[in-house]
């Protein structure tokens, strides 16, 4: 068997005080797919900085073949001190690596390397981060979450990618249709030490249930045998006592290890808070089209949702999904056609930016609305803390600000504010980000069970086989096409996947040669000011539409305007107003959405 190219033994490590690594073990070989998997916390990426030789562990060992090459890929790369994304990509060639293996890696990725990196969206930072990790070809890839921030093209272009490499490879993701096809060993990481399977992902969880399983029947021999040794302390023979002294320290010993005994993190505990059934019809779409300028977005779209389908939502980024789900959800009104809403609607939502959380609120605030201990769940109050620990909160958590949360935190938070909201709709947009594989598996079964209808879009590919009953495809120009079953079979009858949008390569093509910061601007991040109106324009808008009802229900009176002339010219006038602000605010919405689609489209 050859020796590997690198080997952490007994890796230890303390971060504040609590010990974060105990006992764990690394062993990668040329050629090896290995996957790193275990709870949010557990320090996968931690051990995967030690094996880079970016941290030093407390004890333990890290050998390294010298003249082996690694490559590491963090979950969040920094491109300060380039001038444009194809330096930053080139300071991580050797000197007999291919500059045009890198231009080339860029522009599959959507870039042309001209970029400037203080202008790089989250997206485009973390496709120039992967350009520079690939280019070089090294004998083991270190990938901490690769597939953050993309979408389903570049995730498949990817998986593809790392299929042909013959580099090493150790992986961290959430994916697990990524992690079923690129493993073929796993690494569990849990409660500070290692676990070898030397299968792939696909067999892993199957695997640790078993073990788990085992440790309980142990703990609880353990515990029953305490129970008979303390037993026969009180009631034995007091010369017995004396002669068995080696059995008393026994019985401390075991003691000890039950004192000491890690138990394996606790699972989220995930309820949805049921309203009333909605009506058979949910919602119904009729020849709906909407348009930013000349670019169509939904076009002649019609469907029907009815109660318990469950409809994922799927397309490269800037296709439209966010805007389709605000035509079906009311929230954006469509320039042609008609959409209705079925009887009893009671609609929770989670979004995809977490954009709803202010930095500075705590985490109790965030949960009760503030002033208050209790969470109203199914009608029933809860004390706040109760409801944390549900969701891997400890006490002291609830007066951190928002701000101060991990992505895996903030994903926990909104799930936990969606789902303590009376629904019989779900709407959830890219609900997994951030979410560790045990809590994605607790969240599949809870929407599994929902009794009422959802609305998903996700680009994770085995959560939508898991979870949908039909699948809406946008097709481009607007086109959005319903396939029946999940992401699989919507693969299967369409014959191919998620297409990528003309890359910015091939954009470039039809455009008149520009400056390098021209085309950088053209591509600038939404600014201060757009991001806050993004964020507030959908509460204002759904304030005017209740102005407008109000309005509605008061003109509605066959009798206002002769019994008041002068209160229904008021009330026309002001009506008028309102529609004028509502379309105004939606015209500005909608523009700032598609900018916002287009540059994670761009990254």
């Amino acid at each position: 068997m050859a020796p590997p190219l690198l080997l952490l033994q007994n890796i230890a490590l303390t971060l504040g005080g609590t010990p974060l690594l105990e006992a764990a073990d690394l062993s990668v070989s040329a050629g090896e797919r290995l996957c790193l998997v275990g709870r949010n916390g557990s320090g996968k990426s931690t051990l995967l900085r030690i094996a880079a030789g970016l941290i030093e562990p407390d004890s333990g060992t890290r050998f390294f073949q010298p003249d082996a090459t690694v490559r590491y890929l963090p979950q969040e790369p920094d491109l300060t001190g380039y001038a444009t994304a194809l330096d930053y990509v080139a300071a991580g060639l050797g000197p007999l690596d291919d500059l045009h293996r890198a231009r080339a890696l860029l522009n599959d990725l959507g870039l042309s390397g001209e970029e400037l990196p203080a202008r790089l969206s989250g997206g485009e930072a973390r496709r120039a981060a992967l350009a520079r990790v690939l280019a070089p070809e090294p004998d083991i890839l270190l990938l901490d979450e690769p597939t953050n921030h993309l979408d389903l093209p570049a995730i498949e272009w990817l998986e593809a990618e790392l299929k042909a490499t013959r580099s090493a490879l150790v992986l961290i993701s959430h994916d697990r249709r990524f992690l079923q096809n690129l493993s073929r060993a796993t690494v569990w990481l849990d409660r500070g030490r290692t676990r070898s399977l030397s299968r792939g992902f696909g067999e892993f969880e199957a695997w640790r249930d078993e073990v788990l399983e085992e440790e309980e029947r142990q703990a609880h021999k353990l515990d029953r045998k305490i129970v008979a040794e303390e037993h026969w302390l009180r009631y034995g023979v007091t010369a017995r006592r004396k002669r068995n002294q080696k059995r008393l320290a026994t019985l401390g010993t075991m003691r000890k290890e039950r004192r000491e005994r890690r138990t394996a993190p606790g699972e989220v505990r995930l309820v949805a808070s049921d309203a009333k059934l909605s009506g058979k019809l949910v919602i119904e779409a009729d020849g709906v089209s909407k348009a930013f300028g000349d670019r169509p977005i939904v076009k002649g779209f019609s469907t029907r949702v009815l109660r318990g389908d469950r409809l994922g939502v799927v397309g490269a980024n800037g296709a439209g999904k966010t805007t389709l789900l605000g035509l079906l959800t009311g929230a954006l009104s469509p320039d042609e056609g008609t959409v209705r809403h079925g009887a009893n609607l009671a609609m929770a939502s989670l979004d995809q930016g977490r954009a709803h959380l202010d930095p500075a609120t705590t985490l109790k605030d965030a949960l009760t609305g503030g002033g208050s201990d209790y969470v109203e769940v199914n009608g029933e109050k809860k004390h706040v803390i109760g409801y944390m620990k549900d969701f891997l909160f400890g006490p002291e958590q609830a007066r951190t600000p928002i701000g101060k949360l991990s992505g895996g935190e903030r994903g926990r938070l909104m799930l936990a504010r969606a789902l303590a909201q009376p629904s019989n709709l779900l709407v959830l947009d890219e609900p997994t980000n951030d979410l560790d594989l045990e809590t994605l598996d607790l969240l599949q079964e809870l929407l599994c069970d929902y009794a009422g209808t959802i609305l998903l879009v996700s680009h994770d590919r085995d959560f939508l086989d898991r979870v949908v009953t039909s699948v809406l495809m946008s097709e481009g120009q607007g086109r959005w096409i319903e396939y029946a079953g999940g992401y699989s079979d919507m693969v299967a009858q369409r014959g191919a996947g998620v297409s990528a949008p003309a890359r910015a390569g091939e954009k470039r093509k039809a455009e008149k040669p520009s400056s390098v910061a021209e085309k950088a601007s053209a591509k600038a991040r939404l600014s201060f000011k757009e991001k806050h109106a993004l964020e507030t324009l959908p509460a204002r808008m759904e304030a005017l539409r209740r102005d407008m009802g109000k309005l509605r229900a008061l003109l509605d009176d066959p009798e206002l305007y002769a019994r008041d002339p002068a209160k229904f010219s008021k009330a026309t006038e002001a009506y008028s107003k309102v529609e004028s602000e509502l379309g105004a605010a939606e015209e500005e919405w909608l523009e700032l959405e598609i900018r916002r689609e287009e540059i994670e489209s761009e990254s």
